[in-house]
């Protein structure tokens, strides 16, 4: 007698992108550990047979015919236990992406996804249709199996529903009728990405979604093998009851995370009759509310009666130090699946000592011991130049050392030199081919060392840098993959000192701290005196404002008048208005005017709510007007 409890476990595996076979061997030997456990049902990822970072060849007839054959495999396979697994699967001529349900040796039923992810990052449609409204069946090899996206499954002591991903997210999931119909239990198989601050959110929602429901709740992501091109996946995987987690599995595992626990489907049912509204919702979606027109209420007076971070990039309060954590896992997760991907153990970067490089090589030795490999894998190169300063090379050089890393030397002056007498440039002309040679021949050093090595270069520009358009094209502004791709610069800063002071500590924390002190320079115009020509800050104004406008404008969808007044507000005895003016013209402008930069960035993943990547968040033309936004 098991006092009304059921056994659910959610799975994330290590996936084989595009390797169906491998992933089906994968589910098969997972099954067997479960089924030795007593569960009696189980979870796998949204589109786990193929992975659903395979873009535009989910839609290739040879996956699809695999994936279908797989699923068949695995059902013959099944016992007692039911398993959900993720394919794409085309049903008269439309893709839907689907879980499907196996159990008793057979395909018990097919459920398409209803809501599809769109905006930023997401964009199924491209792929797929909406399951919502369909009903039919699938022939399989037993016969026909149920088609539709809402079937309940009665395992004989309990009852279960499945959605896919989005539609939990959805303002009316369609767990919500199910419940109403009597699935005691939803399963929900996931490809989240990871980001800062999302699983915060993801938790929440999961939480108060099993509660709403009175219900238990097993959600399982995709995680580690899944693309690192622009995003990361962490692999969470939890089960929750009424409003609970009862358990959750390793987040950013190499080899998978799993949750199991007892969900107490008889107590789901005693909450329920309790709550008599419960069984008052209709099991279909509802109508639109009516709207109704009110008077407008005026204007709020100002000053604005909320606070206004001025860093909001930046975490704060008790919870900074594990969203830091969070921010660099993200960082070395997607370098670490890069790497494994092309079977990579070496790497090149340039240090500069400056804030970016600094981040970046801390993150590529925390890569490393993450995977086990020799920090001598990492090629650390200073190429000085004629704007280096002395400070920077040294805390360069005191950095290579106190890590352990390769370290390398060579100056590029000559070589410049003789680039300019070849194209005719005056070396006593400091303008912009002066600057750019310099950028453009230590990234050729870099790229050709790479080569050498049989090794990638690894970039270091932050987002900050992306946004105004300040990196040379084709010289700091390519590499081969970018940690530090949607890492603004005033995180930039906080990462480093997280690093410096809470994982790596002694030497290394020693010379981070003159490096954090040290002000920001491209250092590509001549030293003069010993002394910095060149100050980042005094070229394009603070990185604090531009970091804020950055933020409102692409998270918010602030106008400029709205951003002048939510800065005005924000930085309140720090900036005068002139200088947020002063500061805001040169933002939009740098912004629009160096899009054909972001439209050829380099993979690296997304951190936050943010990102440039114009193969997710931000596609906008290169050669738009932009008079309006001056004006505006």
């Amino acid at each position: 007698m098991n006092h009304g409890f059921a056994r659910i476990a959610a799975v994330s595996l290590r996936v084989r992108l595009g390797n169906v076979a491998e992933n089906e061997a994968e589910i098969l030997a997972a099954m067997k550990r479960l089924e030795n456990q007593d569960v009696q049902a189980a979870v796998f990822p949204e589109l786990c047979l193929t992975g659903y970072t395979l873009g535009d060849l989910l839609q290739h007839p040879l996956v699809q015919s695999r994936a279908f054959q797989a699923m068949e495999r695995i059902a013959k396979a099944t016992k007692a236990m039911a398993v959900v697994i993720g394919l794409p699967l085309s049903v008269n001529g439309r893709l839907y992406n689907c879980a499907a349900v196996l159990q008793g040796g057979k395909v018990q039923g097919i459920v398409p996804k209803t809501y599809l992810a769109e905006g930023l990052e997401y964009y199924e449609s491209r792929w797929f249709v909406s399951g919502a409204g369909v009903s039919g069946s699938v022939p399989v090899s037993e016969g026909e199996a149920p088609f539709a996206p809402g079937l309940l499954f009665d395992m004989g002591n309990f009852a279960f529903a499945v959605e896919i991903c989005q539609d939990l997210w959805a303002p009316a999931p369609p767990s919500g009728a199910y419940a109403v119909a009597g699935a005691e239990i939803i399963l929900n198989l996931s490809a989240s990405n990871a980001l800062v601050g999302k699983q915060d959110y993801r938790q929440q929602l999961l939480a108060q979604q099993s509660g709403r429901l009175y219900a238990g709740y097993a959600y399982a992501s995709s995680g580690f093998g899944e693309s690192t091109s622009d995003l990361v996946f962490c692999g969470y995987t939890g089960i929750y009851e009424n409003g609970q987690p009862l358990a959750e599995g390793e987040r950013f595992s190499l080899d998978g995370g799993q949750a199991i626990a007892d969900v107490d489907v008889e107590r789901l049912r005693y909450l329920r009759q309790r709550n008599i509204s419960f069984f008052q919702s209709k099991d279909e979606r509802p109508a639109p509310l009516l709207r109704i027109t009110m008077e407008p209420s005026g204007v709020p007076a100002l000053p604005l009666r909320r606070k206004l971070e001025p860093l909001p990039f930046v975490p704060g309060g008790p919870d900074a130090s594990r969203r830091f954590w969070e921010i660099t896992q993200i960082q070395a997760m997607g370098l670490a699946t890069r790497l494994t991907a092309i079977s990579c153990q070496n790497l090149v970067i340039g240090v500069s000592g400056g804030l970016d490089s600094t981040l970046a090589l801390l993150i590529a030795v925390r890569t490393f011991d993450l995977l086990g490999l020799n920090r001598k894998g990492i090629h650390a190169v200073t190429m000085p130049g004629m704007g280096t300063g002395k400070r920077t090379k040294t805390n360069a050089d005191a950095l290579m050392d106190a890590l352990g890393v390769s370290r390398r030397e060579i100056p590029i002056e000559k070589a410049v030199m003789q680039h300019f007498a070849d194209i005719g440039q005056d070396p006593d002309t400091h303008d912009v081919t002066y600057e750019n040679s310099q950028a453009r021949e230590r990234t050729q050093i870099l790229m050709d060392i790479a080569n050498m090595q049989n090794g990638i270069v690894l970039g270091t520009g932050d987002m900050s840098e992306l946004a105004l358009g300040f990196c040379t094209y084709n010289g700091d502004h390519m590499s081969m993959y970018n940690v530090n791709s949607s890492v603004p610069k005033t995180l930039v800063k906080e990462l480093v000192r997280y690093l410096a002071e809470s994982v790596f500590g002694g030497p290394v924390r020693q010379v981070c701290a003159d490096i954090l002190d040290t002000p920001i320079s491209p250092e590509l115009l001549p030293v003069q005196a010993g002394e910095l020509n060149q100050r980042t800050e005094a070229i394009l104004g603070d990185y604090a404002l531009h970091d804020f406008f950055l933020y409102h404008m692409l998270r918010g969808g602030c106008n400029p008048s709205k951003l002048r007044l939510l800065a005005c507000q924000a930085f309140d005895g720090i900036y005068d208005a002139d200088k947020i003016d002063s500061q805001l013209s040169t933002f939009l402008r740098k912004f629009f005017t160096q899009q054909f930069k972001r439209n050829c960035v380099p993979d690296g993943p997304k951190v936050g709510s943010i990102g440039l990547s114009p193969r997710g968040d931000l596609r906008m033309p290169s050669d738009m007007s932009f008079e309006m936004w001056l004006e505006g």
